[in-house]
């Protein structure tokens, strides 16, 4: 993956995907603590989550956020899809995405729709399979997200010009 650093001044919006009340059964009774995973975006291709837990909802989405930001790369979003298929697995959740035509929309559920749109990507289709695990989903999304490559990194890597490419 693709790590990257982020300058103060972006403004990244978090949102949360789902939040998981937990139980701890003790000798003096139950105690309740809830887990929040967020995914944070800049809307145009940097994106990170994170996993948060504490005994109040608000301090795990604060946490979460907190530990998303940290948790950056960078993925290639071009006229507002992505570059290429891909399928790609986290545990056992295992996602597919697929470039879609403008206009098309945000054919995704659950999960995966909060990282595409944090993401920014505006047009895909997009299938889950496997668990619906929402953490595994997130993880899967981003996974297949960051082993994304568009013409420019591959002529880059190539060592090739641009003109190259598309001449021939």
């Amino acid at each position: 993956m693709n790590k990257v650093k982020i300058n103060s001044d972006v403004e990244l919006k978090d949102r949360l995907v789902a939040i998981n009340r937990v139980t701890k059964v003790t000798k003096g009774g139950r105690t309740f603590t809830f887990a929040a995973i967020v995914v944070v975006g800049d809307g145009n291709g940097v994106i990170g989550w994170g996993l948060g837990k504490a005994g109040e909802v608000t301090a795990a989405i604060s946490k979460g956020v907190e530990a998303a930001k940290k948790n950056l790369v960078k993925v290639p979003v071009l006229k507002g899809t992505v570059p290429h298929e891909i399928e790609a697995r986290f545990g056992g959740a295992q996602v597919f995405l697929k470039p879609a035509a403008a206009g098309t929309g945000l054919v995704a559920g659950g999960a995966m729709r909060a990282v595409l749109e944090s993401a920014g990507v505006k047009d895909i289709l997009a299938k889950s399979k496997g668990s619906s695990n929402p953490h595994n989903l997130v993880k899967a999304t981003i996974v297949a997200l960051s082993q994304m490559r568009d013409a420019y990194t591959i002529a880059k890597t190539r060592g090739i010009s641009m003109e190259k490419v598309f001449r021939g």
